[in-house]
């Protein structure tokens, strides 16, 4: 998990940033990416891809990755850029946000599959949040906040059951959508909210 930090660090780059984002293929919600600059030599076995973890250990490693960073920035983008821009523009302009929100600035930027156009020296890394501590720290920030900002909106549209599926498209979700319509919440640009939006 550090073999990328290691490599920078012996060529004397010590504030490497991991950046990765969740919430590209939900139906509602926003995408949301993470940007993590972790201190030379840190370790933590436990951190890695925030889908292996459960709920109740993203928690606890977000609250010791947000007191141990040297640095942490969010970029949040609405469902109406989503419609917009479509969903990999988007991805790109939350995680140029969170880079942009990181109150110290990284030498180096590891990103999670992504290629990103910035003035910073950067390695897209495929499967990056299971390669890198960095990445996999940006993966449970994001993938927390999201969370959260999901469980707001399911308390005022409970029909959804969003506490449980998170926006993506499961049966309960794509039954609630053919009931009740898209909430404010829902991308129109997504199937099956734009056959329902149109039919």
């Amino acid at each position: 998990m550090l073999e990328y930090e290691t490599e920078l660090n012996e060529k004397g780059i010590t504030l490497i940033a991991g950046i990765d984002e969740v919430g590209r293929g939900p139906l509602l919600g926003p995408v949301v990416a993470a940007s993590v600059i972790l201190p030379t030599n840190y370790y933590n076995k436990d951190i890695k891809d925030s889908k292996k973890l459960t709920p109740k250990k993203r928690d606890e490693l977000y609250d010791i990755i947000m007191n141990d960073a040297i640095s942490i920035g969010i970029g949040i983008v609405y469902e109406k850029t989503i419609d917009e821009v479509n969903i990999y523009e988007a991805t790109k302009i939350a995680m140029k946000e969170s880079l942009k929100n990181l109150k110290t600035k990284p030498e180096h930027v590891l990103i999670d599959a992504m290629k990103l156009d910035i003035n910073i020296p950067s390695t897209s890394i495929i499967k990056g949040d299971a390669k890198s501590e960095s990445i996999a720290a940006a993966s449970i920030i994001a993938k927390v906040t999201r969370d959260r900002m999901i469980e707001e909106i399911s308390e005022e549209y409970p029909m959804y059951d969003l506490k449980n599926n998170k926006g993506y498209g499961t049966k309960k979700h794509i039954e609630a959508l053919k009931k009740y319509g898209p909430c404010p919440h829902h991308r129109k640009s997504f199937n099956p909210v734009t056959e329902l939006i149109n039919s």
